[in-house]
C-alpha cells in the first residue's frame, strides 16, 4: 500500500509501511548506509506527518516481513493480545503518542497495554516523539523482575558488575569483582564476557562467581555471556548457572547469523528453569541498533524498527535483564554522540513500553565521534527515564572488549544525584558488610578494613 503526504506544493510518496517508517526515523548513519533514510529534512517531516495519521490497526494488517518468511513476525502476530489492545485500537499513531503523554496514562495503564502493542506500533510512535517525550513516557513504565535480587523497583538503580579480562585471568577478574562490590555494584548481575568460549573456561568462571556468592551470601546472580549452546552444555555438566545469556536480533535471519532460533532459546530457558536456582526470570538478552543491517538481515527495515522487533522476541521469554549495547557496533550505524543518545532513549522507551526490564550499556567505540561527556549526558537522561540498570566497568574502559562504557563511580553519581538505592536485598547485604549505610558508601578506611588493610597499607 502506498502512502502519500503533501508538504507545501510537493507530494511525497512512500511505497509501503516499511518505507514510511524508515523515512520518518531520526537521522542515523546506519539507515543512510542502507539507503533507507529520508533524503532531506522535508521528506522526514512529511513522512512523520503521514505516519501520524496511520491507524494502529494497519500494523496488524500489513506485516513488515511476511508472516510465512520470518519466525519473529509469526511470534509477534501470534502473541498479540487483542483484549489489551482494545483500549487504543481506534487510535492512529499520532493519537497513541498523545495518549501516552496524557496525565491520566499512568504505570498501571501502560502495564495493562504492553501485551497489546506490537513492536512495529511502538517503533512508529517513537518516530513522532522528541527526546523529552521518550523520557517522560518511559519514566511512567515500571517493569520489575526477580532472581535473588529484585530489579526495577521505584527509587532503585541496579548495576551489572562487568569484570572482563583480556586473558580471562582469574586473579584479574576477582580483583575487578571485589572493586565493584566495594563500590556497591553487582545487584543486577555479576556478568563476565569471556575472551574465549572454551566450555571448561566458561564453567570455571561460573564456579568462581558462585563460590564468591555463596561464601559471602551475596544476593545477586551470575552470568557468563557465552553463546546459548555453551550455556546448555554447561548446565548439562552441572555448572552453577543462574542466567542464560544471548545476543538477539529482530529478524529470523539476524538470529540465524547468531546461531540461534526461537526453539533453541526455549530449550535453554527450560533447562535453566529446571535447575530451580531462582524464579521464572532466567534469561539475559543484549541487543543493539544496527545488528540486523550488519548481518545483511534487515529486510529493508530501518535499524530502530528492527531493534523494536528484537524486544518483541525478548518479552516472550520473560527475561530478568535486557539491555541495548547502544554504541557498541560503531559509527557506521550510530555516527556520533547525538545519534547514540537518540538511539539509547529510543531503545529504552521501546523496551519499557513493550514490558521489558530494560537496562543500557551506555557506550561508544573509540573511532566514533563521541566521548565520555556524551556518555554522561545519556547516562543521566536514561536514569531520569527510569532505566533499570547500567554497566559497571572498572574505570569505564573495558580492556577485553576494547570499548568505553560506564564505571562504578558513574553509578555512585546517579544514585547520589537522584536519591536512588541498590536493589533492596543487595542494599541490606551492603549494610551488613559495612560497605554502605543509608544508601551511601562508608568511608575508604572502613571499606579497606574489609580487605585487611589500614590507611592504604598492608595489614
Amino acid at each position: 500500500m502506498e502512502y502519500r503526504q503533501t508538504f507545501g506544493v510537493r507530494t511525497h510518496r512512500f511505497a509501503d509501511l516499511a518505507t514510511l517508517l524508515a523515512r520518518a526515523s531520526a537521522r542515523k548513519s546506519g539507515d543512510e548506509l542502507a539507503g533507507l533514510a529520508a533524503h532531506n529534512d522535508e521528506e522526514r517531516v512529511a513522512a512523520r506527518m503521514c505516519l501520524a495519521e496511520v491507524p494502529l490497526t494497519r500494523f496488524l494488517d500489513e506485516a513488515l516481513i511476511p508472516y510465512e518468511q520470518d519466525e519473529v513476525t509469526r511470534l509477534i502476530f501470534d502473541a498479540h493480545d487483542a483484549e489489551a489492545f482494545a483500549s487504543v485500537n481506534a487510535l492512529t499513531v499520532g493519537g497513541l503518542r498523545d495518549w501516552l503523554l496524557a496525565y491520566e496514562t499512568d504505570s498501571t495503564a501502560l502495564t495493562r497495554l504492553a501485551p497489546g502493542l506490537t513492536p512495529e506500533m511502538v517503533a512508529a510512535v517513537t518516530k513522532l516523539m522528541r527526546n523529552q517525550d521518550l523520557i517522560l513516557v518511559a519514566s511512567k513504565c515500571r517493569v520489575i523482575t526477580h532472581f535473588r535480587s529484585t530489579i526495577g523497583l521505584p527509587g532503585r538503580l541496579s548495576i551489572r558488575l562487568q569484570p572482563n579480562h583480556p586473558s580471562d585471568d582469574a586473579h584479574g577478574i576477582a580483583a575487578s569483582m571485589l572493586d565493584g562490590l566495594l563500590y556497591g555494584a553487582g545487584d543486577a548481575v555479576i556478568g563476565i564476557n569471556p575472551s574465549s568460549d572454551n566450555l571448561q573456561n566458561v564453567i570455571s568462571m561460573l564456579e568462581m562467581i558462585d563460590e564468591l556468592r555463596r561464601r559471602f551470601d551475596i544476593p545477586t546472580q551470575s552470568c557468563v555471556l557465552t553463546h546459548v549452546t555453551n550455556s546448555i552444555a554447561a548446565m548439562e555438566r552441572g555448572a552453577p548457572l543462574d542466567l542464560v545469556f544471548q545476543s538477539i536480533g529482530g529478524t529470523e535471519k539476524t538470529n540465524r547469523s547468531f546461531g540461534i532460533d526461537i526453539a533453541l532459546l526455549e530449550e535453554a530457558r527450560a533447562a535453566a528453569l529446571a535447575l530451580g536456582r531462582g524464579g521464572d526470570n532466567v534469561m539475559y538478552f543484549e541487543t543493539g541498533q544496527g545488528s540486523s543491517l550488519s548481518a545483511g538481515a534487515h529486510h529493508g527495515l530501518d535499524q530502530q524498527t528492527c531493534e523494536a522487533r528484537a524486544y518483541g522476541l525478548a518479552r516472550h521469554f520473560k527475561p530478568l535483564l535486557v539491555n541495548t549495547v547502544v554504541g557498541f557496533i560503531g559509527p557506521e550505524y550510530l555516527y556520533d554522540g547525538k545519534q547514540i543518545t537518540r538511539a539509547g532513549l529510543e531503545d529504552h522507551f521501546c523496551g519499557k513500553l513493550l514490558g521489558l526490564p530494560m537496562g543500557c550499556d551506555v557506550c561508544y567505540t573509540n573511532h566514533a565521534e563521541a566521548d565520555q561527556d556524551d556518555m554522561d549526558n545519556l547516562l543521566t537522561l536514561l536514569a531520569v527515564a527510569g532505566c533499570n540498570y547500567f554497566m559497571g566497568v572498572p574505570g569505564a574502559d573495558d580492556i577485553m572488549l576494547n570499548y568505553q562504557s560506564t564505571s562504578f563511580h558513574d553509578a555512585l553519581y546517579l544514585r547520589s544525584l537522584l536519591g536512588l538505592k541498590p536493589a533492596p536485598e543487595f542494599e541490606a547485604w551492603l549494610e551488613r558488610m559495612q560497605i554502605m549505610r543509608g544508601g551511601r558508601l562508608l568511608n575508604v578506611d572502613t571499606r579497606h578494613a574489609l580487605l585487611g588493610m589500614s590507611n592504604g597499607g598492608d595489614a
